[in-house]
């Protein structure tokens, strides 16, 4: 049970640190609060919590018979040391029972012949004998004790498997209900995750090649939504002219180039900012500002629709072109466009969309150019644009849409292969997918959390 408490332990702290920062546990759930952190403003921030170390005594009785298994395994051990002395002496004993036996026979002789013997020998070889004679019964002792002692062995150490299998048996309900424990605190980790999807973006490491091909400029994805065992992969190959998207099984098959289905698109693309969200595919129509959603169920279109004032076909588009003026994007708080108009002038503007209808639900304009962004991506309902698509690029604005408020940032990546045409955020992977100069990479995201308690509400 040690063993278990001890392998269990920081299993249970790491689960529930930082979940929890405004949850109190009371001493009737059976933990322990173990340390906690604040933040500048004294709320707690980080509890780690333990069980409480009577869990696995169930009662007195546990610890008695705890108590009694020590006990018994002291006297197992206490027996095996006077079972190996006595091993021993037996081993010498029985020895000097064949030797007695030998000076037996050998007097017999001798006295059957004494004629021939001096008698002072033959006395000598008698008061010999005088002195042996006594450790006859004490051989016979010896070898009943020997008896009793193997006997004696063997009942410890039944009893000891007894109390064994009774501890293991109670110990067994003792961790039933620590599981019982840690499957009620998988579920409110489950829970608590829910409200940990969002943060803001610290670090970006990376990136890990999955494969090379193509050409320069292309875009590669997976579905956000999808579940778990779902891992396709869509393919489409440049920035324009095009109407072809490959699909993949999984991402071993897209690194393996095993097609599993390829579509025709009804209309041919711009640029390289296109989404899979929940199974349809969402991209820029071709020389115009007008956004399509094509179902890979159906084949069909299911909706288009324009962005009133958008920029397209090179009007507006990131550093490197490639007709990179509208980019649809997605993350955890759904689906968005971001492009420049006019009226902003030529200025990123962010609309969040309907994925049903296309319908822009709001519009958010900010003040930082579109021609002089690199890429851009979402997350948690910040865009982050950085400063250039070649090497040396960082992360260097970001526009919340929840406060309408920007800052400058300076988040570095390593542009491994010099040229990006296409950054986008999966909020299921929590990653970035880029095309880097024929190259499709994934950068991990590192992002900083912060649990909103009752008293922010």
């Amino acid at each position: 049970m040690r063993l278990l408490l001890s392998v269990l332990y920081p299993l249970l702290s790491l689960l529930i640190c930082g979940l929890y920062p405004s949850m109190t546990i009371g001493p009737k759930e059976g933990w322990q609060v173990y340390s906690s952190a604040q933040d500048a403003d004294g709320r707690c921030i980080c509890t780690v919590v333990a069980p409480e170390q009577s869990l696995c005594s169930r009662d007195a009785k546990s610890r008695q018979l705890r108590q009694l298994l020590e006990k018994v395994q002291n006297m197992s051990q206490s027996i095996e040391v006077l079972n190996l002395r006595t091993q021993r002496d037996f081993q010498y004993v029985m020895k000097m029972e064949t030797q007695m036996k030998g000076l037996r026979t050998k007097f017999r002789q001798i006295e059957d012949d004494r004629k021939s013997i001096m008698a002072r020998n033959f006395q000598e070889l008698k008061d010999k004998m005088d002195e042996l004679k006594p450790l006859i019964p004490v051989l016979e002792q010896y070898k009943m004790d020997a008896v009793l002692i193997s006997q004696f062995k063997e009942e410890i150490r039944n009893l000891s498997a007894v109390l064994t299998g009774i501890q293991e048996e109670l110990g067994a309900y003792d961790y039933d209900e620590l599981y019982q424990r840690v499957l009620r605190l998988d579920s409110r980790l489950r829970n608590c995750m829910g409200k940990l999807t969002c943060g803001k973006l610290m670090k970006i490491s990376g990136p890990a090649t999955i494969k090379t091909s193509g050409t320069r400029f292309g875009a590669w994805m997976t579905d956000p939504l999808a579940s778990t065992t779902n891992s396709r992969v869509w393919y489409m190959d440049s920035y324009t002219n095009s109407k072809i998207v490959r699909e993949y099984k999984t991402t071993a098959d897209f690194v393996a180039g095993v097609v599993s289905r390829t579509y025709s698109l009804p209309f041919k693309w711009d640029g390289t900012n296109h989404i899979v969200y929940n199974g349809s595919l969402y991209y820029n129509k071709y020389q115009s500002n007008i956004i399509v959603k094509y179902s890979f169920e159906t084949g069909s279109v299911l909706a288009q629709r324009a962005l009133e004032f958008a920029g397209f076909h090179n009007m507006y588009p990131y550093t490197w072109g490639g007709y990179s003026d509208i980019d649809v994007m997605a993350d955890e708080l759904g689906m968005w466009a971001v492009y420049a108009t006019n009226q902003n002038a030529g200025n990123v503007v962010i609309s969040q969309i309907d994925p049903d209808t296309l319908q822009v639900l709001k519009t958010w304009n900010t003040e930082y150019s579109k021609r002089n962004a690199g890429e851009a991506f979402m997350i948690c309902g910040t865009l982050y644009i950085t400063n250039s698509h070649l090497s040396g690029a960082k992360v260097y604005y970001a526009y919340s849409t929840k406060t309408s408020t920007y800052e400058y940032t300076d988040i570095p990546f390593h542009n491994q292969y010099f040229h990006i045409s296409m950054l986008d955020y999966n909020a299921r992977e929590r990653a970035l997918y880029a095309w880097n100069n024929g190259h499709q990479v994934v950068f991990n995201v590192t992002l900083f959390h912060v649990i909103k308690t009752e008293d922010d509400s």
